[in-house]
């Protein structure tokens, strides 16, 4: 397929997720000049230290931003914040637990029909994970967690497989079900009473999309799959193999985006806590365990052990992002980095601080962004320092706040071309970027 049905370029939104926070030696610590995370200086004069050194090439195709958070859970403990990463939600650190729509789910929203898949959602460990330890980035309309695939040949065939003759078959059934479902559902709606109503209502709305998916399904059963090449692919890597495994889940993405499969992409590099396989992608450079490099920043030469770690991280989001530069747009001008926009960050910074987010911003230039810049929203202010015990960051007293990051969500939205009045709560943009 070539461009959009509106006949614009192809607008194309990933987000790549990694836990544990980053460096942050403080200033008088020997680690700080190369292995704190955030650049050196701001604006358009700042240095990559060695944790970001992987990017230099891209210098001029991204923007490095600090400051900025999610007002909600700002004091909440570090671990528990992946699932608003991409949501803003109100999930809180204990309690009930309520989510709203990730950023790329309205932007599947709204771009999702143009393809066969409305969005890639990949992680490390797969499926949704659980409330607060999110295995997931993507959440629907109702903040229900979207599950994650995980297994690279499950993916691939899930996007390049030709489907076999009993998929209409199959079709017709699910559809054939879920009308009985959506019968029962609502005869069993009328005597229900009202308080409990609302859990039926969330069943049907669940119900509805995968009617929709069914339907949708339907519409581009006869258009033929593409063909790609993945002979330099092993489709059966496991996080067993970590640098090889993670490259494997960029490829798909990738490829995903090449075929014009999908438009909305996100991958999860693991869960907070350091509990799953992830927990392991450390072994690429020698690490036994990544979650535990950001609690021994304290030992001699953890600055620099975990700053190994992040630059790994950074090797390979560069590595992605420089493939979709080096390939022309299919059916378009210009190359795929320019008309695709990344995000690529963390929701905590220092020792489970959730605050002062580290983010990059890739891509999209022909969408307005201007890169080669580091917006330092947060000055010489920044919380750092190893954690040796007592009160942790997290649960400081702060004399400052963070830029809402909503903002920045919002402005991405509108560059990506959905007309969006707000976002999880925000309805400013950032000229900035």
């Amino acid at each position: 397929m070539g461009g959009s049905e509106s006949g614009e370029p192809r607008k194309r939104f990933a987000s790549i997720y990694f836990p544990d926070g980053v460096p942050m030696p403080l200033a008088e610590d020997p680690a700080y000049t190369d292995w704190s995370w955030f650049p050196h200086g701001d604006g358009k004069d700042f240095t990559f230290t060695k944790c970001l050194e992987p990017l230099a090439p891209l210098r001029q195709d991204l923007t490095i931003l600090s400051g900025m958070s999610h007002p909600t859970v700002r004091a909440v403990h570090g671990h528990s914040n992946a699932d608003q990463f991409l949501t803003g939600g109100l999930t809180g650190g204990t309690g009930d637990y309520k989510n709203s729509i990730s950023l790329d789910q309205e932007f599947a929203s709204h771009v999702g029909d143009e393809t066969r898949y409305s969005s890639l959602v990949m992680s490390t460990d797969g499926g949704t994970g659980t409330p607060r330890g999110a295995h997931t980035l993507s959440f629907d309309r109702n903040g229900r967690a979207i599950p994650a695939q995980h297994r690279p040949k499950k993916i691939y065939d899930s996007l390049f497989v030709t489907q076999n003759g009993d998929a209409a078959k199959r079709l017709a059934l699910s559809q054939s079900a879920l009308d009985e479902l959506l019968e029962d559902a609502r005869a069993l709606r009328k005597i229900l009473p009202p308080e409990d109503r609302e859990g039926l209502d969330e069943y049907l709305e669940a119900v509805r999309a995968t009617e929709l998916k069914v339907e949708k399904s339907k519409r581009w059963m006869d258009i033929p799959l593409p063909t790609v090449d993945t002979d330099h692919l092993n489709l059966e890597v496991t996080p067993e193999d970590p640098r090889n495994y993670v490259q494997t889940m960029f490829e798909l993405m990738y490829l995903a985006f090449r075929t014009d499969s999908t438009r909305t992409a996100t991958y999860q590099f693991g869960r907070e806590n350091g509990i799953g396989h992830s927990d392991h992608l450390a072994r690429a450079v020698g690490f036994p365990l990544s979650h535990q490099l950001s609690h021994d920043t304290k030992n001699p030469g953890g600055w620099k052990n975990f700053g190994i770690y992040c630059a790994f991280l950074a090797e390979e989001f560069g590595r992605f992002a420089a493939k979709l530069k080096s390939t022309p747009e299919p059916g378009g001008e210009g190359n795929m980095l320019d008309n695709t926009l990344l995000l690529f960050g963390s929701a905590s910074s220092a020792f489970h601080l959730s605050r002062n987010y580290p983010l990059i911003l890739a891509g999209a230039k022909n969408m307005g962004f201007r890169h080669g810049q580091f917006l330092n929203y947060v000055g010489k202010d920044a919380f750092g320092g190893s954690w040796n015990g007592g009160r942790e960051p997290w649960q400081q007293e702060f004399t400052r706040e963070d830029k809402p990051l909503a903002d920045l969500y919002l402005t991405m939205l509108r560059r990506l071309g959905v007309d969006a009045k707000s976002f999880a709560g925000s309805t400013r943009v950032i000229s900035e970027v």
